[in-house]
């Protein structure tokens, strides 16, 4: 059964630590700083990959620790991304976030994992995130794709900024608006 609930998470007002500094750290990196520029990072791991270094000069919200993970590192954290090969390592650092409530993803390793980092398409504002349950990544970015090629580039951004505007100023009750949004919603997928 897929429990999975999906919620687009702010991760600006938030503070992520990445565990690892490889080539895993350097795609979840990439994922969330190409979603949300301003998250705020840090990242520790006793070998970084130059091309992480090359994004801390592009976001000063990215703190980089040269060094083996510290029980500290979790201080004041909200989430957690262990990037590294070191199983064990990530299974104590998952049972401690566990006792101290931060929410934790172990790349690769579903059962240990509170929430996913699926494949996103975003075109404008729209942004479709595509999750396989944590089965297959690969599926996943093949769905993307398919949609990244499908969905129209062209005004998508001016077609909700319209139906933003025409929300704002519909009258009547919250039954009211959803009815008539669901009509004008429907025309438009229907032509």
């Amino acid at each position: 059964m897929n429990t999975l609930f999906p919620i687009f998470v702010k991760f600006d007002k938030l503070d992520i630590l990445i565990v690892g500094g490889g080539n895993v750290g350097l795609e979840k990196l990439e994922a969330i700083y190409n979603n949300c520029p301003e998250a705020k990072i840090a990242l520790v791991a006793p070998f970084i990959k130059e091309e992480i270094y090359t994004i801390a000069q592009k976001h000063t919200t990215l703190k980089l620790h040269l060094r083996a993970f510290r029980w500290d590192d979790l201080e004041q954290k909200n989430i957690i991304i262990c990037t590294t090969d070191n199983k064990q390592l990530h299974q104590k650092i998952y049972e401690k976030a566990r006792e101290k409530k931060i929410l934790i993803n172990v790349a690769d390793t579903p059962p240990l994992c509170d929430f996913y980092l699926g494949s996103i398409v975003q075109k404008g504002d729209l942004k479709i995130a595509i999750s396989t349950n944590g089965k297959s990544p690969t599926f996943a970015k093949r769905l993307r794709e398919i949609f990244a090629e499908s969905l129209p580039t062209d005004n998508i951004n001016d077609l909700l900024d319209s139906l933003g505007a025409f929300r704002d100023k519909l009258k009547g009750d919250f039954q009211h608006k959803v009815k008539t949004l669901n009509d004008l919603t429907k025309k438009l997928t229907n032509e």
